[in-house]
């Protein structure tokens, strides 16, 4: 066996000092700075499948290759197939290292290395014993966030998520440049903005389908899916009932807002066994393969936020327009999923999202952003303000949240109205800023 292995690891050395790193696109979020750390640590990088971690890691890998050579600089991916899921290859590889290259790597970059059993424990080892080496691992699911990341490894770990592509990282992708003022007085560049918009809030931004052409992009987009179903959910967690895993997601799909019990009795209604505490372990599955997000109600008691519905995001909006079974196009969910991507990524590190709900009106506010114990802002979402009874709806709902929550800052995204007006209702006045989704996803401002 030992011989195997060792072949095994010769081969990939090899064809790692083979492989060339060209065309790499820049992402936004850049790592280079994590290298140099004094003491260092160990770079975790988390995200969905096929978001471009591996991207982000040779863009990092060609930096350091122009001070160090290719045997310094090693990259191994432990989802390729000849790779046995056992511990033995963990063991021989930096021994296996030395014999070839003299010397273990200055850097060493590990791809979903979670899949080998006793990952953690044989990091840790080589991070304490090799103090020369920096070691950055990635990850398509949560054993590798900071909510499980096993605990010997706890306090040697600086992890950062890399999201699909921003807005302005779209553009980029697509060889677009934007200039505000420019669009603003150009009819023929406000067009190009709304198409690239649109193609974006249709095709979100996992970088393989955004280079894609049109007629693939659901396509791609259902391979990902099955893969993410099969590999990060089913294998991960031993799913027996594969069929009622697959019947809720597909609720999912078609669903901007869940509850467990209305989650429980419509599975139960289409013929599917399932105990309650499996409904749940089901949704926690496929939100630790980072598929999907659920957005609470806010509200200073805890029972409240596990009786009320929870508001669903999934990580990119293909998933949306490829998956669900409703045939027309819901812009507004796909507008209010771009926006909760966005705040999300600004946001992560510092503050956190909920939505709001009136108990009696049942007025309701898109999302909260609470920070330092203090609602900083309201923001409501709607595709189309050209009714005036839309806008009113909106607006009424922010003022409404305003009251309750002691906040002024208001905020409504919207397809093209760009206004701040102050509103009177119910005898209170209240400033209400409209923005542009476009002007919004690409303003500095947060």
């Amino acid at each position: 066996m030992a011989i195997e292995v060792d072949e095994i690891i010769r081969t990939l050395l090899y064809e790692w000092k083979e492989k060339s790193l060209k065309g790499i696109r820049k992402r936004d979020l850049a790592i280079g700075d994590y290298l140099v750390l004094e003491p260092k640590k160990i770079l975790v990088l988390t995200g969905f499948r096929r978001v471009g971690k591996t991207y982000l890691a040779y863009d990092s890998i060609l930096s350091l290759l122009e001070k160090y050579r290719k045997e310094e600089v090693v990259y191994i991916n432990f989802e390729d197939e000849r790779i046995l899921a056992k511990t033995e290859i963990l063991t021989r590889l930096l021994p296996v290292m030395e014999e070839e290259f003299g010397k273990v790597p200055k850097y060493l970059f590990l791809d979903e290395i979670q899949n080998i059993p006793l990952w953690s424990k044989w990091l840790r080892r080589v991070y304490d014993n090799n103090a020369e080496t920096y070691f950055v691992v990635t990850g398509s699911n949560s054993k590798l966030t900071s909510k499980e990341i096993p605990t010997e490894l706890r306090g040697r770990f600086i992890e950062r998520y890399l999201d699909p592509l921003s807005f302005k990282e779209f553009l980029s992708f697509k060889g677009e440049e934007y200039n505000f003022k420019e669009i603003e007085y150009s009819v023929s560049k406000k067009a190009q903005m709304r198409r690239l918009l649109k193609e974006y809030v249709e095709y979100g931004g996992l970088p393989e389908i955004v280079l894609l052409f049109e007629m693939r992009k659901k396509e791609v987009a259902q391979s990902y899916f099955s893969t993410v179903v099969q590999r990060d959910i089913i294998e991960r967690y031993d799913v027996k009932n594969k069929e009622c895993l697959k019947a809720l997601l597909r609720l999912l799909s078609d669903s901007k807002i869940y509850s467990f019990s209305k989650l429980y009795n419509t599975l139960k209604s289409l013929g599917y066994k399932i105990g309650k505490n499996t409904l749940y372990d089901y949704v926690g599955y496929i939100e630790n393969a980072f598929f999907l997000f659920s957005l609470q109600v806010l509200s200073y008691k805890a029972i409240d936020g596990l009786q009320y519905p929870r508001k669903l995001y999934f990580v990119d909006n293909v998933f949306i327009s490829s998956l669900s079974s409703k045939f027309s196009q819901n812009l507004g969910r796909l507008y209010e999923n771009c926006v909760y991507m966005d705040l999300a990524r600004r946001f992560r590190a510092k503050a956190d999202l909920f939505y709001w709900r009136s108990r009696q009106e049942g007025y309701e506010v898109d999302f909260v952003l609470f920070e330092n114990r203090k609602v900083k802002q309201l923001i409501q979402v709607s595709y189309d303000l050209g009714s005036e009874e839309t806008k009113k709806r909106e607006v009424r709902a922010l003022i409404a949240g305003s009251r309750a929550l002691n906040c002024k800052d208001l905020l409504v995204i919207n397809k093209d109205y760009e206004a701040e007006e102050e509103i009177e209702w119910f005898s209170e006045k209240r400033k209400v800023k409209f923005v542009p989704l476009w002007k919004w996803l690409l303003s500095e401002t947060k």
